[in-house]
């Protein structure tokens, strides 16, 4: 066994590997970008590494200056976590290269995978099924027009050496089938070096089912079950669950066979995943490898006891794997959330910034938190937009279900939008309870204007409790007016406002007058049972004799206040000035840091309203910055490929022409 790691990759995947090797005995060495300079990664290790730049083709993914690390720092063994270079064949042999163990399966076998459209052929020589599609040489628009046409619609448009969501694009129609094109190439190129495209049927009504595959270098090849990864945005997994449910005996053993087949057929070591779509006539198709350790491998440990990564190291210092096949126990069920930052009621934008403050669910063993962020934290734009990983174990689905669920209500996130709450609505909504998920239905949802995909609003009793905690003490901002015993005061909260009347009747109890209605708020304890005066942290807040624990944390003027899993921001109401408007409408800003990838238009351009303008490119995604209306081009501020901070003006507009 070597004795000193060095773990390729950043946040919660980079401590996740890190806990185990240390446990295990070895010395840890860390990496990280200039972005990541102040990332809870860093002083986990023993040893940490900079590698400089921001963006990930400036560090994370430079592997002359990881090999370099690995050197500095006397690894013996790289680990690439998952993510990044984590299938990059070049990696994993620059690594042997430098005399340097590589925690993962060969360069070979990487080669035999990335490349998604000779992994289907292997796939259809070793008698897997896949799904139809084309996955020629010839990209031209054309070729990709016919064969789509061919297909039939819908098809995806996927990245040859894709993966997690990147490259791919679903196309309803030939009308969209050339901008899908071109949108995909560019991702992918962005992403993984390599703008190739293939075309696949669209499947909507599918089941996205993986099957998890270790092997040692001995010949011994054994399957850790399957994983239902349904739960899905825009193609990517939010929710993952092992076993997945409602599978039948024999679908399940066919898609265990198919999976080691197909691994077997390259001799495969490490710990990898095939992964199947299976419609709605309960017929699977293989859709790709990944040889390498899966974000939601966490289900697969706690149903089975295993330690991938124990295993992953092990295998990697040449040991045989520890169990047969028969030897293998299945126990209970996992479910496990991403928790991403991203406002899940406006598009699933990703979101960037400073970190206020973050609880972490209480764990224990059947509760277990992967995250890499902590008080104070930036959320750089650079990289994915998951910040953390809850799983929760129980005896059955249900059970699970119920502590997930409860887990996401007892921890918070403020000071940046994320998907928390939404990840608890959908644990207790009925198609997860009855495991009618297919990938499809959350796009569907979003389309619909889904109830779920609808900002949670706050209540009366929530508009209360901000009232009291910002009036409760100069750490809230000072808002309680010297002398006075009531005063009107007005808060915002979204596109929401509320005028009431606060009345104190001490230090820290408050009658809240709001419409006809008045409640008794007393602000019970904070941290460490001691009295609130700043307003920030975990605070016990009592309305009308209802006690409930509440996060909180300020920001200047601006309190942040989290209940049951939703955030909310409350502000004092900002008071148009004259021009104000006008000037706002007419600036279109970056919605969040990143990189402006395509700019459309030049100065003196006439535009339509809803023409795009330009996209910024940030955490997985391309986002469009399109004309509020009819106008034209005054001036551009920013060239394409120019980093962009949230909220700077990228194009300044003309004045839309009045109404006739």
């Amino acid at each position: 066994m070597f004795s000193t790691l060095l773990v390729a990759n950043r946040g919660e995947i980079a401590i996740r590997v890190i806990r185990t090797a240390r446990e295990m005995g070895l010395r840890t060495v860390a990496v990280h970008s200039d972005a990541d300079a102040g990332s809870p990664h860093v002083p986990a290790a023993d040893l940490a590494v900079a590698l400089g730049g921001h963006a990930a083709a400036d560090s994370y993914l430079r592997i002359d200056r990881l090999v370099d690390a690995a050197r500095r720092a006397g690894a013996e063994a790289v680990h690439p976590g998952y993510g990044f270079l984590a299938e990059n064949a070049d990696f994993a042999d620059a690594c042997v290269g430098a005399g340097l163990v590589f925690v993962g399966p060969t360069g070979a076998m990487i080669r035999a995978m990335a490349d998604k459209a000779a992994a289907k052929a292997r796939a259809e020589a070793a008698g897997v099924p896949v799904v139809p599609g084309y996955r020629g040489d010839d990209h031209s628009p054309a070729r990709m027009r016919t064969e789509a046409d061919a297909i039939g619609y819908p098809v995806l448009v996927k990245a040859i050496a894709g993966g997690g969501g990147r490259g791919m694009r679903r196309v309803g129609s030939a009308d969209e089938l050339e901008s899908a094109l071109g949108a995909a190439a560019r991702e992918a190129a962005s992403a993984f070096g390599d703008d190739r495209l293939m075309l696949e049927r669209a499947i909507d009504d599918a089941r996205h089912i993986e099957v998890q595959v270790i092997g040692d270098r001995h010949g011994a090849l054994i399957h850790l079950g399957d994983r239902d990864c349904s739960t899905q945005r825009r193609r990517q997994k939010i929710i993952e669950e092992a076993p997945a449910p409602h599978l039948p005996a024999d679908l399940r053993e066919r898609l265990h066979r198919d999976a080691l087949t197909l691994a077997g057929s390259i001799g495969y070591v490490g710990a990898g995943t095939v992964e199947f779509i299976v419609d709605s006539h309960g017929r699977h198709h293989f859709l790709e490898m990944n040889t390498r350790l899966q974000v939601e491998h966490p289900v697969t440990e706690m149903i089975t006891g295993i330690d991938l990564v124990e295993w992953q190291l092990r295998i990697a210092a040449g040991e045989p794997l520890p169990l047969t096949q028969s030897q293998v126990r299945f126990d209970g069920c996992a479910i496990e959330a991403r928790w991403c930052a991203e406002d899940p009621y406006a598009d699933f934008a990703p979101q960037a910034g400073r970190v206020l403050r973050w609880v972490c669910p209480p764990t224990g063993p059947d509760l277990r938190v992967d995250a890499g962020i902590t008080d104070g934290q930036q959320v750089p734009p650079w990289y994915d937009s998951m910040i953390a990983k809850v799983i929760a174990h129980g005896r059955d689905r249900p059970q699970a279900t119920r502590r997930l669920a409860r887990a996401l209500e007892n921890g918070a996130l403020l000071g940046i939008a994320h998907n928390g709450r939404l990840l608890r609505d959908l644990l207790c909504d009925t198609p997860f309870a009855q495991a009618a998920i297919d990938t499809g239905l959350l796009d569907r949802w979003r389309a619909q204007g889904h109830p779920l995909l609808q900002a949670p609003r706050p209540d009366e009793d929530t508009w209360s409790i901000a009232a009291a905690l910002r009036c409760a003490g100069s750490g809230a901002g000072g808002w309680r007016p010297a002398g006075l015993a009531s005063w009107p005061l007005e808060l915002v909260s979204g596109g929401d406002s509320r005028r009431m009347t606060i009345t104190q009747h001490d230090a820290a109890t408050f009658a809240v007058r709001l419409g006809e209605t008045t409640r008794c708020v007393r602000i019970v304890h904070g941290p460490g049972d001691t009295p609130v005066d700043a307003g920030a942290g975990a605070t016990r807040v009592d309305v009308d004799g209802l006690s409930r624990r509440v996060q909180v944390a300020c920001d200047g003027d601006v309190l942040h206040l989290a209940i049951d899993a939703a955030s909310f921001v409350f502000t004092a109401p900002v008071r148009a000035t004259r021009g104000g408007g006008a000037d706002a409408a007419r600036q279109v800003r970056a919605p969040i840091a990143g990189l402006l990838g395509q700019l459309l238009v030049d100065a003196g351009d006439a535009v339509e309203a809803g023409q795009r303008l330009a996209s910024v490119e940030a955490m997985k995604m391309e986002l469009w910055l399109d004309a509020p209306f009819t106008t034209r081009v005054i001036a551009v501020r920013r060239r394409a490929g120019d980093p962009v901070a949230q909220g700077d003006v990228v194009i300044e507009l003309a004045p839309a022409a009045p109404a006739a």
